[in-house]
């Protein structure tokens, strides 16, 4: 071997890994100098005496010093430990392989049954969306296996839905009915700033322990902002790797209201002014960056429902009335339903599909618009009929209406347990004018 050329062949400018100082930290970021960073850049956190390791991103980028953003608690660090660039952007190692799994934010599994196998390729996390013109057009129906919504708020593949409720109503409940029950070949199922036991009671109660062709993403409340930030956009990547390879995808994600609540944090703690209810402009700018991303394309469909926590029941809290504007259809389910024991309690007056109208024959769209002015009716003069002031004889529409009053709320009730095709849900449909 020639020891002159190989040592005329080493850089001798690059024969050690450049890395920063911490200068500044605070509860929710550290601040940094000394290396060259990019906005979405990924960097490993060191202590001085080795023991401690954390990954962040970063956030901001000032003359002489960036912002990182912990995807975990930074207890232990001080001033000086070293900053390393780790690698350009976040990533996630998508494939067959996470079928039936339990992964974090990052991908990496959180249940027990080892390392994941047959992971088939590694997809950018943070990705643009597809081009408008490339999006399929939405004109074939997709099956929930929920009566109320496959015959009065019909789906169609590639669709974006919203399910609003307060806390307590019942959004989990009728998640786990539209996993169970829906004809997707993948289902992908994103758990954001949920409770820790949540998860485990969810598989347990909600799927039955039964994960097969699905993959749940998770993380809780008490894991850092990023973490339940980026666990939303790892779900879509996963989601969009399916969709690609051919399959039709359901995304269900649990929920916006707190995925907005994590970039509320980061956004408040880079510097940002909060604008509505304290959120920031970052977070009405990145939901459209992760909803849009749901659709169909040339290869496959990804239809999504999000949920979303109305504060306090207001339809008109900022993330709410920003999610329904960019989603295709929103399904409110009301507190007042759920004391009447009416499950699930979905107001359908409330709720639309906007590709309804695409996706179903004239039979179908001509007995949804008879119910929906039956329930309008019923609902007008609900005070005169309980206080006795109308008698049966003046109206005869109304009587009709009061007449299918009960086989309505039977058809549109529904047990967790229960499970229908969507051949069957019509048929029951139709029998609700018979």
């Amino acid at each position: 071997m020639d020891i002159d050329s190989l040592l005329a062949s080493i850089d001798s400018t690059n024969l050690s890994i450049p890395f920063g100082r911490i200068k500044h930290i605070s509860s929710t970021t550290i601040k940094a100098v000394g290396i060259e960073v990019a906005i979405g850049d990924i960097v490993k956190i060191e202590s001085q005496d080795h023991i401690s390791t954390v990954l962040g991103m970063v956030a901001s980028i000032e003359a002489g010093d960036f912002t990182i953003v912990p995807f975990s608690f930074i207890e232990g660090f001080r001033i000086y430990d070293k900053v390393y660039l780790q690698k350009e952007g976040l990533s996630v190692k998508a494939g067959y392989g996470l079928l039936g799994r339990v992964v974090d934010a990052l991908g990496e599994p959180i249940d027990d049954k080892g390392k994941i196998k047959d992971l088939e390729e590694t997809s950018a996390i943070n990705k643009l969306s597809m081009p408008a013109l490339e999006r399929g057009i939405i004109d074939e129906r997709f099956s929930t296996g929920v009566k109320a919504i496959d015959s009065m708020l019909t789906s169609g593949k590639g669709q974006k839905v919203g399910i609003f409720a307060g806390s307590g109503v019942g959004k989990s409940t009728l998640m786990g009915m539209i996993v169970k029950g829906c004809e997707a070949q993948i289902k992908v199922v994103a758990l954001i700033g949920e409770r820790g036991r949540e998860i485990p009671e969810f598989i347990h109660y909600n799927l039955n322990d039964d994960l097969e062709n699905t993959i749940i993403v998770a993380a809780t409340s008490d894991e850092s902002a990023l973490m339940r930030k980026y666990g939303a956009f790892t779900a879509m990547a996963i989601a969009e790797f399916f969709r690609d390879k051919g399959h039709d995808v359901l995304l269900m994600m649990d929920s916006v209201t707190r995925f907005a609540m994590a970039q509320r944090e980061i956004g408040l703690s880079t510097g940002e002014p909060p604008v509505s209810r304290g959120y920031p402009p970052s977070v009405f700018a990145l939901l459209p960056q992760l909803m849009e991303r749901a659709g169909n394309n040339a290869k496959g469909s990804i239809t999504a429902f999000f949920t979303v926590l109305v504060d306090g029941d207001d339809m008109n809290d900022p993330i709410a009335d920003q999610s329904r504007s960019i989603l295709d259809g929103h399904i409110v389910l009301t507190r007042d339903l759920t004391e009447q024991g009416f499950y699930p309690p979905i107001n359908i007056l409330k709720s639309a599909s906007r590709v309804m109208d695409k996706v179903v024959d004239d039979e179908h769209y001509n007995y949804f618009l008879k119910l929906k002015r039956i329930l309008s009716m019923i609902k007008e003069n609900e005070v005169l009929v309980r206080v006795g002031a109308y008698k049966a004889g003046m109206d005869l529409e109304l009587d009709d209406a009061l007449a299918k009053k009960e086989k309505i709320r039977e058809f549109l009730t529904q047990s967790m347990k229960e499970h229908y095709s969507y051949s069957e849900i019509v048929n029951k449909f139709k029998g609700v004018f018979q």
